[in-house]
């Protein structure tokens, strides 16, 4: 049995998907959500936030591996900027607290939840509910997101081997 700490970055929302992986197939989750900003506040505070709110998670789950989405290409550099600092805060806590980690393009986790690299933020939730037999579509979008992130961490070759 492992825990697996999937984790989406973002600077106004940062979700978070903590799942069980039981033997070779079975995925439960455990927790999941995201930790809002608040755009007046500056962005140590914010960053600050992310950080505080990610480690609570990771001491409640002592997560075996910590999986975070890659930045993706973005037309807006403000907001890459911002995302990229999001994922530097994600990056720190998880050498602070000595956790393996892993890394997925927003691709391969679309591919790996879905068999689709190009499908839609509701077929990622769909197949997402479907995967870990949830009763409700897992909502904010970050959120599932982040399970979707722990999903293809739990099911990668780059883990097994």
């Amino acid at each position: 049995m492992s825990i697996i700490l999937g984790i989406d970055p973002g600077i106004a929302d940062t979700g978070y998907g903590v799942i069980k992986k039981e033997g070779n197939a079975k995925l439960v989750c455990l927790e999941y959500g995201s930790v809002k900003t608040y755009a007046g506040n500056e962005t140590p505070i914010r960053l600050e936030k992310i950080y505080t709110n990610l480690d609570k998670k990771i001491k409640k789950y002592k997560p075996d591996l910590v999986a975070v989405e890659q930045l993706f290409f973005c037309n807006n550099v403000k907001t890459a900027l911002t995302v990229g600092e999001a994922r530097g805060v994600v990056i720190f806590l998880t050498r602070r607290r000595k956790l393996p980690m892993v890394e997925f393009t927003p691709l391969q986790v679309k591919q790996a939840v879905s068999t689709y690299g190009k499908a839609s933020k509701m077929q990622v939730q769909k197949m997402v509910q479907f995967l870990l037999n949830m009763e409700d579509l897992p909502r904010p979008d970050d959120a599932a997101d982040a399970l979707a992130v722990a999903i293809c961490a739990g099911n990668s070759n780059k883990i097994r081997n």
